[in-house]
Protein backbone atom coordinates (compact mmCIF):
# COMPACT_ATOMS: atom_id res chain seq x y z
CA UNK A 1 0.00 0.00 0.00
CA UNK A 2 1.64 3.23 -1.17
CA UNK A 3 1.32 6.71 0.29
CA UNK A 4 0.03 7.88 -3.10
CA UNK A 5 -2.88 5.44 -2.87
CA UNK A 6 -3.70 6.54 0.68
CA UNK A 7 -3.66 10.24 -0.25
CA UNK A 8 -5.77 9.62 -3.36
CA UNK A 9 -8.22 7.55 -1.31
CA UNK A 10 -8.61 10.21 1.38
CA UNK A 11 -9.12 12.98 -1.19
CA UNK A 12 -11.76 10.86 -2.95
CA UNK A 13 -13.33 9.94 0.39
CA UNK A 14 -13.91 13.59 1.28
CA UNK A 15 -16.01 14.03 -1.87
CA UNK A 16 -17.87 10.80 -1.10
CA UNK A 17 -18.66 12.12 2.39
CA UNK A 18 -20.33 15.17 0.89
CA UNK A 19 -22.14 13.01 -1.68
CA UNK A 20 -23.61 10.90 1.12
CA UNK A 21 -24.33 13.58 3.74
CA UNK A 22 -27.47 14.92 2.04
CA UNK A 23 -28.75 11.39 1.40
CA UNK A 24 -28.14 10.46 5.04
CA UNK A 25 -29.85 13.59 6.36
CA UNK A 26 -33.04 13.03 4.33
CA UNK A 27 -33.16 9.31 5.05
CA UNK A 28 -32.54 9.74 8.77
CA UNK A 29 -35.05 12.56 9.30
CA UNK A 30 -37.84 11.66 6.87
CA UNK A 31 -37.40 7.87 6.79
CA UNK A 32 -37.42 7.74 2.99
CA UNK A 33 -34.87 6.47 0.47
CA UNK A 34 -34.28 9.42 -1.83
CA UNK A 35 -33.19 7.89 -5.11
CA UNK A 36 -33.50 11.24 -6.85
CA UNK A 37 -30.29 12.18 -5.00
CA UNK A 38 -28.13 11.29 -8.00
CA UNK A 39 -30.17 13.56 -10.28
CA UNK A 40 -29.76 16.42 -7.79
CA UNK A 41 -26.00 15.87 -7.87
CA UNK A 42 -26.12 15.97 -11.67
CA UNK A 43 -28.10 19.23 -11.65
CA UNK A 44 -25.55 20.75 -9.26
CA UNK A 45 -22.78 19.80 -11.67
CA UNK A 46 -24.59 21.40 -14.61
CA UNK A 47 -25.26 24.52 -12.53
CA UNK A 48 -21.52 24.98 -12.16
CA UNK A 49 -20.92 24.17 -15.83
CA UNK A 50 -23.38 26.76 -17.13
CA UNK A 51 -22.45 29.45 -14.60
CA UNK A 52 -18.80 29.03 -15.57
CA UNK A 53 -19.34 28.69 -19.31
CA UNK A 54 -21.97 31.38 -19.84
CA UNK A 55 -21.08 33.93 -17.15
CA UNK A 56 -17.37 33.28 -16.74
CA UNK A 57 -17.61 32.79 -12.97
CA UNK A 58 -14.74 30.95 -11.30
CA UNK A 59 -15.89 27.33 -10.78
CA UNK A 60 -15.22 27.45 -7.03
CA UNK A 61 -17.35 30.58 -6.66
CA UNK A 62 -20.30 28.82 -8.27
CA UNK A 63 -20.63 26.35 -5.39
CA UNK A 64 -22.76 28.55 -3.07
CA UNK A 65 -24.90 29.57 -6.07
CA UNK A 66 -25.38 25.92 -7.01
CA UNK A 67 -26.32 25.11 -3.41
CA UNK A 68 -28.89 27.93 -3.35
CA UNK A 69 -30.45 26.77 -6.64
CA UNK A 70 -30.66 23.17 -5.44
CA UNK A 71 -32.07 24.20 -2.06
CA UNK A 72 -34.98 25.93 -3.80
CA UNK A 73 -35.57 22.91 -6.07
CA UNK A 74 -35.43 20.51 -3.12
CA UNK A 75 -37.71 22.67 -0.96
CA UNK A 76 -40.34 22.89 -3.69
CA UNK A 77 -40.16 19.17 -4.49
CA UNK A 78 -40.77 18.26 -0.87
CA UNK A 79 -43.40 20.92 -0.16
CA UNK A 80 -45.58 20.31 -3.21
CA UNK A 81 -44.90 16.66 -4.13
CA UNK A 82 -43.25 14.46 -1.52
CA UNK A 83 -45.26 15.84 1.40
CA UNK A 84 -48.35 14.41 -0.30
CA UNK A 85 -47.10 10.83 0.12
CA UNK A 86 -44.67 11.18 3.02
CA UNK A 87 -46.66 8.76 5.21
CA UNK A 88 -47.01 6.15 2.46
CA UNK A 89 -45.09 2.85 2.79
CA UNK A 90 -41.37 3.24 2.18
CA UNK A 91 -41.50 1.41 -1.15
CA UNK A 92 -43.93 4.04 -2.45
CA UNK A 93 -41.57 6.92 -1.66
CA UNK A 94 -38.69 4.89 -3.13
CA UNK A 95 -40.61 4.42 -6.40
CA UNK A 96 -41.65 8.08 -6.36
CA UNK A 97 -38.10 9.41 -5.91
CA UNK A 98 -36.79 6.94 -8.48
CA UNK A 99 -39.39 8.31 -10.90
CA UNK A 100 -38.23 11.86 -10.12
CA UNK A 101 -34.68 10.78 -10.91
CA UNK A 102 -35.76 9.44 -14.30
CA UNK A 103 -37.67 12.65 -15.06
CA UNK A 104 -34.67 14.86 -14.23
CA UNK A 105 -32.20 12.69 -16.15
CA UNK A 106 -34.35 12.56 -19.27
CA UNK A 107 -35.13 16.26 -19.00
CA UNK A 108 -31.36 16.91 -18.92
CA UNK A 109 -30.82 14.64 -21.93
CA UNK A 110 -33.39 16.60 -23.92
CA UNK A 111 -31.95 19.97 -22.90
CA UNK A 112 -28.22 19.24 -22.98
CA UNK A 113 -27.90 15.90 -24.88
CA UNK A 114 -25.81 13.01 -23.62
CA UNK A 115 -22.50 14.52 -24.72
CA UNK A 116 -19.75 14.71 -22.12
CA UNK A 117 -18.94 18.26 -21.01
CA UNK A 118 -16.04 19.61 -18.99
CA UNK A 119 -15.91 22.63 -16.72
CA UNK A 120 -12.95 24.86 -17.68
CA UNK A 121 -10.73 24.94 -14.57
CA UNK A 122 -7.61 27.10 -15.10
CA UNK A 123 -5.71 25.46 -12.22
CA UNK A 124 -6.72 21.88 -13.03
CA UNK A 125 -3.17 20.74 -13.74
CA UNK A 126 -1.55 22.23 -10.62
CA UNK A 127 -0.04 19.81 -8.08
CA UNK A 128 2.69 19.58 -5.47
CA UNK A 129 4.86 16.85 -3.97
CA UNK A 130 4.31 15.53 -0.43
CA UNK A 131 6.70 12.87 0.93
CA UNK A 132 7.24 11.57 -2.57
CA UNK A 133 3.53 11.51 -3.46
CA UNK A 134 1.80 13.87 -5.88
CA UNK A 135 -1.15 15.86 -4.53
CA UNK A 136 -3.42 17.47 -7.17
CA UNK A 137 -4.34 20.96 -5.97
CA UNK A 138 -7.89 20.88 -7.33
CA UNK A 139 -8.61 17.58 -5.54
CA UNK A 140 -7.17 18.96 -2.31
CA UNK A 141 -9.34 22.08 -2.61
CA UNK A 142 -12.39 19.91 -3.29
CA UNK A 143 -11.53 17.76 -0.27
CA UNK A 144 -11.23 20.80 2.01
CA UNK A 145 -14.50 22.31 0.75
CA UNK A 146 -16.28 18.97 1.24
CA UNK A 147 -15.02 18.74 4.84
CA UNK A 148 -15.99 22.36 5.58
CA UNK A 149 -19.53 21.91 4.21
CA UNK A 150 -19.93 18.64 6.14
CA UNK A 151 -18.66 20.32 9.33
CA UNK A 152 -21.08 23.23 8.87
CA UNK A 153 -23.94 20.75 8.47
CA UNK A 154 -22.92 19.04 11.72
CA UNK A 155 -22.70 22.35 13.60
CA UNK A 156 -26.02 23.49 12.16
CA UNK A 157 -27.74 20.32 13.34
CA UNK A 158 -26.18 20.49 16.82
CA UNK A 159 -26.15 24.21 17.62
CA UNK A 160 -29.05 25.96 15.88
CA UNK A 161 -32.70 26.04 16.90
CA UNK A 162 -33.84 24.70 13.55
CA UNK A 163 -31.19 21.97 13.66
CA UNK A 164 -32.60 20.83 16.99
CA UNK A 165 -36.10 20.85 15.50
CA UNK A 166 -34.86 18.56 12.71
CA UNK A 167 -33.21 16.30 15.30
CA UNK A 168 -36.44 16.19 17.30
CA UNK A 169 -38.43 15.19 14.21
CA UNK A 170 -35.84 12.51 13.48
CA UNK A 171 -35.92 11.02 16.98
CA UNK A 172 -39.63 11.18 17.88
CA UNK A 173 -42.12 12.62 15.41
CA UNK A 174 -45.07 12.70 17.83
CA UNK A 175 -43.08 14.40 20.58
CA UNK A 176 -41.79 16.97 18.08
CA UNK A 177 -45.38 17.80 17.10
CA UNK A 178 -46.35 18.22 20.75
CA UNK A 179 -43.65 20.85 21.34
CA UNK A 180 -44.75 22.85 18.31
CA UNK A 181 -42.44 21.71 15.50
CA UNK A 182 -44.04 22.37 12.10
CA UNK A 183 -43.36 18.97 10.53
CA UNK A 184 -44.25 19.74 6.86
CA UNK A 185 -42.09 22.90 6.92
CA UNK A 186 -39.27 21.06 8.72
CA UNK A 187 -39.38 18.28 6.14
CA UNK A 188 -39.37 20.75 3.24
CA UNK A 189 -36.34 22.61 4.62
CA UNK A 190 -34.59 19.32 5.41
CA UNK A 191 -35.07 18.11 1.85
CA UNK A 192 -33.86 21.51 0.62
CA UNK A 193 -30.70 21.19 2.72
CA UNK A 194 -30.14 17.66 1.41
CA UNK A 195 -30.55 18.91 -2.16
CA UNK A 196 -28.14 21.80 -1.48
CA UNK A 197 -25.53 19.31 -0.23
CA UNK A 198 -26.09 17.25 -3.38
CA UNK A 199 -25.61 20.42 -5.43
CA UNK A 200 -22.32 21.16 -3.68
CA UNK A 201 -21.16 17.59 -4.35
CA UNK A 202 -22.13 17.89 -8.01
CA UNK A 203 -20.27 21.20 -8.35
CA UNK A 204 -17.11 19.65 -6.90
CA UNK A 205 -17.42 16.55 -9.09
CA UNK A 206 -17.73 18.77 -12.16
CA UNK A 207 -14.29 20.20 -11.35
CA UNK A 208 -12.70 16.75 -11.24
CA UNK A 209 -13.91 15.22 -14.49
CA UNK A 210 -16.40 15.30 -17.36
CA UNK A 211 -20.12 15.42 -16.64
CA UNK A 212 -23.21 14.09 -18.38
CA UNK A 213 -26.90 13.62 -17.48
CA UNK A 214 -26.04 10.14 -16.19
CA UNK A 215 -23.45 11.47 -13.73
CA UNK A 216 -25.55 10.76 -10.66
CA UNK A 217 -26.35 7.09 -11.34
CA UNK A 218 -23.31 5.60 -9.61
CA UNK A 219 -23.22 8.26 -6.94
CA UNK A 220 -26.74 7.40 -5.74
CA UNK A 221 -25.58 3.86 -5.15
CA UNK A 222 -22.40 5.02 -3.44
CA UNK A 223 -24.37 7.41 -1.21
CA UNK A 224 -26.59 4.53 -0.11
CA UNK A 225 -23.61 2.25 0.53
CA UNK A 226 -21.78 4.94 2.52
CA UNK A 227 -24.87 5.61 4.65
CA UNK A 228 -25.15 1.90 5.47
CA UNK A 229 -21.45 1.84 6.31
CA UNK A 230 -21.43 5.00 8.45
CA UNK A 231 -24.96 4.78 9.85
CA UNK A 232 -28.09 6.31 8.34
CA UNK A 233 -29.11 9.60 9.95
CA UNK A 234 -25.82 10.09 11.75
CA UNK A 235 -23.99 13.35 11.02
CA UNK A 236 -20.53 11.87 11.54
CA UNK A 237 -21.37 8.60 9.74
CA UNK A 238 -21.17 9.89 6.14
CA UNK A 239 -17.79 11.52 6.84
CA UNK A 240 -16.21 8.38 8.28
CA UNK A 241 -18.02 6.13 5.81
CA UNK A 242 -16.95 8.29 2.87
CA UNK A 243 -13.30 8.28 3.90
CA UNK A 244 -13.34 4.51 4.41
CA UNK A 245 -15.06 4.00 1.06
CA UNK A 246 -12.55 6.24 -0.72
CA UNK A 247 -9.61 4.37 0.81
CA UNK A 248 -11.03 0.93 0.04
CA UNK A 249 -11.91 1.89 -3.52
CA UNK A 250 -8.54 3.46 -4.34
CA UNK A 251 -6.37 0.88 -2.62
CA UNK A 252 -8.56 -2.01 -3.79
CA UNK A 253 -8.34 -0.84 -7.40
CA UNK A 254 -4.58 -1.37 -7.19
CA UNK A 255 -5.11 -5.03 -6.35
CA UNK A 256 -8.20 -6.05 -8.33
CA UNK A 257 -7.91 -3.57 -11.20
CA UNK A 258 -9.70 -0.33 -12.03
CA UNK A 259 -12.37 -2.19 -14.00
CA UNK A 260 -13.74 -3.78 -10.82
CA UNK A 261 -13.38 -0.85 -8.45
CA UNK A 262 -17.09 0.00 -8.74
CA UNK A 263 -17.85 -3.38 -7.13
CA UNK A 264 -16.05 -2.38 -3.91
CA UNK A 265 -18.73 -0.02 -2.49
CA UNK A 266 -21.47 -2.59 -3.00
CA UNK A 267 -19.36 -5.41 -1.56
CA UNK A 268 -18.94 -3.32 1.59
CA UNK A 269 -22.68 -2.59 1.52
CA UNK A 270 -23.52 -6.30 1.53
CA UNK A 271 -21.03 -7.05 4.33
CA UNK A 272 -22.38 -4.31 6.58
CA UNK A 273 -26.00 -5.25 5.90
CA UNK A 274 -25.13 -8.76 7.13
CA UNK A 275 -22.78 -7.92 10.01
CA UNK A 276 -23.91 -4.49 11.27
CA UNK A 277 -27.06 -3.16 9.58
CA UNK A 278 -27.06 0.05 11.67
CA UNK A 279 -23.58 0.96 10.44
CA UNK A 280 -20.71 2.31 12.50
CA UNK A 281 -22.57 5.23 14.08
CA UNK A 282 -26.25 4.49 13.47
CA UNK A 283 -28.65 4.81 16.40
CA UNK A 284 -31.36 2.35 17.32
CA UNK A 285 -34.17 4.70 16.41
CA UNK A 286 -33.07 4.95 12.77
Amino acid sequence: MSLQAVISGLLLGGIYALVASGFSLITGVMKILNFSHGALIMLGAYSTYWLTTLLGIDPLLTIPISMAIMFVIGFLLQKYLLNLIIRAPIYMTLIFTFGLDMVFVNFALVLWTGNMRAVPVPYAGANFAFLGATVPVIRLIAFIIALVVTALLYLGMEKTHFGKAITAARMDLDAAKLVGVNIPKTYAITFGIGAALAGAAGSLLSLLGPISPNLGVLYSGRAFAICILGGTGSMIGPLVGGLIMGLFETIGAGYIGAGLKDAIPFTLLILFLILRPRGLFGKEYF
